[in-house]
C-alpha cells in the first residue's frame, strides 16, 4: 500500500526533476525503518541510462524544497537512485517503447472473469489497456490495472 505522503513528495518533486532534466518513476516512503526511507527512482528521459551526477543534482534541489515545504517533518533518509532495467512497465514511455512485447498485467479485481491477463502490448490511453490475445484484440479498463509487467510467455 503506498504511504499517503508519497502522492504529495511527488507532486512537489516533479516540477523539480523536471528543472534538472529527470523525471520520477516511482516513490516509496518506508515507515517501517530508523529513520524512514524516502526513495525516488528517477530517469533520464534524453539518455539511455541515469547517472550519479543525475541522481546527485536531483538529491540536492530536493533536500532544500522537502526541508523548506515541512511534508515530512521528522528524521527521514533521502535516497535519490535510477531504477535500472525493470520488468515493470509504469511511464507512458514504456508502453510506446514494448509495443508489441508480450506482458503479464494483473488486476485489482476481475475482468470478463480474470485478474490476470497475457498477451501482446498493443498500447495505453487515458481509458484502457489494450492487448492482443492471439490474434484478439482485449481492451481492459485502466482504472482495474494495477501492474504490467514484460513476460517471458508469448
Amino acid at each position: 500500500m503506498t504511504h499517503p505522503l508519497v502522492l504529495q513528495v511527488i507532486e512537489l518533486a516533479a516540477p523539480i526533476a523536471s528543472s534538472v532534466g529527470l523525471e520520477i518513476v516511482d516513490a516509496v516512503f518506508q515507515t517501517n525503518q530508523s529513520p524512514p526511507l524516502l526513495r525516488l527512482n528517477v530517469r533520464n528521459p534524453n539518455q539511455e541510462d541515469t547517472g550519479l551526477d543525475d541522481c546527485e543534482r536531483l538529491s540536492k534541489a530536493l533536500t532544500e524544497a522537502l526541508d523548506e515545504s515541512d511534508l515530512i517533518p521528522e528524521a527521514y533518509v533521502l535516497e535519490v537512485s535510477s531504477p535500472g532495467l525493470s520488468d515493470v512497465l509504469t511511464s507512458d514511455r514504456d508502453f510506446v517503447v514494448f509495443k508489441g512485447f508480450p506482458v503479464e498485467v494483473q488486476l485489482s479485481e476481475p475482468h470478463k472473469k480474470k485478474q490476470t491477463w497475457q498477451g501482446h502490448l498493443v498500447s495505453r490511453d487515458e481509458v484502457a489497456l489494450s492487448l492482443n490475445l492471439k490474434g484478439r484484440p482485449v481492451k481492459i479498463p485502466r482504472e482495474l490495472v494495477q501492474s504490467v509487467q514484460l513476460s517471458t510467455e508469448e
